[in-house]
């Protein structure tokens, strides 16, 4: 897209983006963008970044950091009332909820290029989808060959007949994913979770911990782990799985995975809110950037028209393919916003003891 044919579409200036329906004022030439570091701000930067810099005329300043820490310096600059540290975060869909006060609400009705362009119901009130994937069930093939596989959390709980050592999360924001994960593995219906019975995850856990060979902070660092044989057997992001199945011998299945989304939102007293808004529009468009970009994370990117342009040989790798979508479980968000410091809270004692 052309950078005359973005500011017709009326989001391309800073001054002419508009939130919650009015006008903004002009602000300075950058965006301040928070994002978790490695592969995605690397893909982020290549497909959307710099072209927004040379379409845009607007500098975008990078900020590689991990949710929890985001977090914190959000909320603290939110109850301090200075300027907000950064102009766009990345949100989980319990964190728009969670965080609501700290962010601008979105007329999503009011952004047309988000409109044309976007997924269907991506737009929410204070933030837009970026990416989605699926927290997932992966194998070293070596171990567990074709006929020999796991089929579903159950079987990551069955040592006795899949065997070897585990790994499983700890990234500090997502406390919620292990426990729904037992309680699945336990024989929980998908649409009988929530609310969690966390007392018994963790019975179901208790089982477990002694064959989970390590926590993994980061995508990289799950990936470490499995490359070296510390493990056999992992809860993974889609967007590690799917390179570590095409080329160095896993499996994965979309079986009972975990729905797993990426927003973007802006913060309020954002030093460059307008600015930030015109990325988020921007971001929804070129559908031939989103199909090399999601290859690469191995997520879905929010634009409609990218789904057209997968190979065939492309679909089983992507969340949103409908055989593979209909297979992921959605948590409740609302539950889990009003009772993460609990769950925390009991995931660190579980952990730590």
């Amino acid at each position: 897209m052309k950078r005359r044919t973005f500011i017709a579409s009326g989001v391309g200036a800073a001054a002419g983006a508009t939130l919650l329906g009015g006008p903004v004022a002009a602000q300075s030439k950058e965006v301040i963008i928070a994002t978790t570091a490695g592969l995605m701000e690397r893909s982020l930067q290549e497909h959307f970044y710099r072209r927004f810099e040379k379409e845009q005329g607007i500098r975008v300043r990078s900020v590689p950091i991990e949710l929890p820490d985001q977090w914190a310096r959000a909320v603290a600059a939110g109850r301090s009332g200075g300027p907000a540290p950064f102009d766009i975060v990345t949100a989980t869909p319990p964190d728009l909820i969670q965080h609501k006060d700290i962010l601008l609400p979105i007329d999503c009705a009011k952004q047309e290029t988000i409109t044309k362009n976007a997924l269907p119901n991506s737009c929410f009130p204070n933030g837009l989808m970026r990416t989605g994937g699926g927290m997932v069930m992966l194998w070293n093939g070596k171990n567990f060959p074709a006929g020999k596989e796991p089929q579903s959390w159950a079987d990551f709980f069955d040592i006795a007949k899949f065997p070897g050592p585990r790994t499983l999360p700890d990234t500090g924001d997502r406390e919620w994913w292990v426990p729904v994960m037992a309680l699945l593995a336990d024989g929980v219906p998908a649409d009988k979770l929530f609310p969690l019975d966390l007392d018994r995850a963790y019975r179901k856990l208790d089982a477990l911990k002694p064959s989970v060979a390590a926590w993994w902070k980061s995508g990289d660092n799950s990936m470490q782990i499995l490359r070296g044989g510390e493990a056999v057997m992992a809860m993974v992001y889609s967007s590690r799985a799917v390179p570590l199945t095409k080329n160095e011998g896993f499996n994965f299945t979309w079986n009972q995975a975990i729905r797993d989304v990426g927003n973007w939102a802006i913060l309020k007293n954002a030093p460059n809110a307008a600015n930030a808004l015109a990325f988020l529009n921007f971001f929804t468009t070129t559908p031939e950037e989103h199909v090399p970009f999601s290859a690469k994370v191995s997520f879905d990117s929010n634009n409609a028209a990218a789904a057209n342009l997968i190979p065939p040989g492309e679909r089983r790798f992507r969340p949103s393919w409908p055989d593979n979508w209909s297979k992921l479980v959605v948590a409740d968000y609302e539950w889990i916003a009003a009772h993460r410091a609990a769950m925390r809270e009991r995931w660190i004692s579980w952990l730590t003891r």
